[in-house]
């Protein structure tokens, strides 16, 4: 069964087809995007529902329901757990983790008394809590981190080895792993100690070593993957561009626009390219440069998951992930400089216009022999299933 296509990339192909020229019709729109006609007369009458141009039940309405019915069975599950979890709570008293919701139901107006005959636990140790809830070692751990404080506060140039030293002179002794556990927690500082980077700033620590180191080549695809994040100005703002590209081909297999810069723009181009790619993507490697967005704990999650290798190259080192600078370069010549755009829809449609129909299926490329990258791929596909 065929993957079914992302979201984006239906919403996209829908939006070129709605401001066609006239004389463009629909087949050959679905051609340039290669999708079959049907699918994308499908595509657009779901569309119209949406935006109420035509009757029937809207995508979100059917969200809805499927949430809906999610929910009962969730519902029905969590029934279920909490009937077993009261009797097996109620063979065996569950101790001082219970005394914060007795407190809670006594302020509600329920007797104390019939809180702990329900939960089977005895009044004695309850009050003794309420008496005295502050444990001792976190009054320690209070007094220790007073005492530090004020020692900082007085003398703000010493670091966490003095601050212990001042700290054992006030009558609260500890080890200097403590003063610093207690310091960093806190965030109280040496004033002239901590190193700064530039602009008070400093790159963030690789998620992954560098795989590729400059090799750009693959003999098959979905055995290296390049991306990076482009913007550009519009009169309503930036717009941002994920894009990831296959080494073997040069095609744009996956990319995500969208008018903010967060970790999910590379997350949703990262899972488009695993939507839109046939067979196995497992151990292909998705090499990019040290960005936030690719170094984010969703990025690295979506990469484990799809079974994918991550990869990084260094900081201010373009060359590292040069294949992808020339492309976002090819795409700044050929479509963001030509004119001034006036809205990010605009700036959107041409953007996918010029992937899907003219970098994909006619621009001929000479390391490829002269074909374009879907032409290239094909080739490669239908010798593979003949070997």
């Amino acid at each position: 069964m065929p993957k079914p296509y992302p979201k984006e990339f239906r919403d996209d192909v829908v939006r070129v087809a709605r401001d066609r020229e006239s004389g463009v019709t629909i087949e050959q729109i679905a051609k340039d995007f290669g999708v079959h006609p049907m699918t994308l007369q499908k595509w657009m009458r779901r569309a119209d529902i949406d935006d109420g141009n035509k009757p029937g039940m809207t995508s979100g309405q059917s969200a809805e329901l499927r949430e809906a019915n999610r929910r009962i069975r969730l519902l029905e599950q969590e029934n279920e757990v909490l009937r077993r979890a009261a009797a097996y709570l109620s063979q065996e008293p569950a101790g001082k983790r219970f005394y914060p919701l007795v407190k809670e139901l006594a302020a509600d107006g329920i007797p104390v008394t019939v809180t702990c005959r329900v939960l089977k636990l005895a009044r004695q140790p309850y009050y003794r809590w309420l008496n005295d809830a502050v444990t001792a070692a976190d009054r320690v751990a209070a007094e220790r981190a007073n005492a530090l404080f004020d020692a900082h506060c007085e003398d703000p140039e010493f670091g966490y080895r003095f601050l212990a030293d001042e700290a054992d002179a006030a009558g609260q002794p500890m080890s200097g792993r403590t003063a610093w556990r207690i310091c960093c927690a806190n965030g109280w500082w040496s004033t002239f100690g901590k190193k700064r980077g530039r602009n008070g700033k400093k790159p963030g620590p690789p998620v992954h070593d560098d795989l590729v180191e400059r090799d750009f080549t693959a003999e098959l695809p979905n055995e290296l993957w390049l991306t990076d994040i482009t913007e550009h100005w519009t009169d309503e703002g930036k717009l941002y561009l994920c894009a990831i590209k296959d080494a073997c081909s040069g095609r744009i297999v996956g990319y995500s626009i969208d008018s903010r810069m967060q970790s999910r723009l590379a997350v949703n181009a990262l899972n488009n390219a695993v939507a839109r790619r046939e067979g196995d993507v497992s151990g292909c490697i998705v090499h990019s440069d040290r960005g936030s967005q690719f170094r984010s704990r969703k990025f690295v999650a979506a990469l484990n998951r799809h079974g994918l290798v991550g990869s990084m190259g260094r900081v201010g080192a373009a060359g590292d992930n040069a294949a992808m600078e020339s492309f976002f370069a090819l795409l700044q010549k050929n479509v963001l400089n030509r004119r001034r755009w006036a809205t990010r829809e605009q700036l959107r449609i041409a953007i996918v216009t010029w992937i899907e129909r003219t970098y994909h299926r006619r621009r001929r490329q000479a390391r490829l022999g002269r074909l374009t990258p879907i032409e290239y791929e094909t080739i490669i596909n239908t010798a593979a299933t003949a070997a």
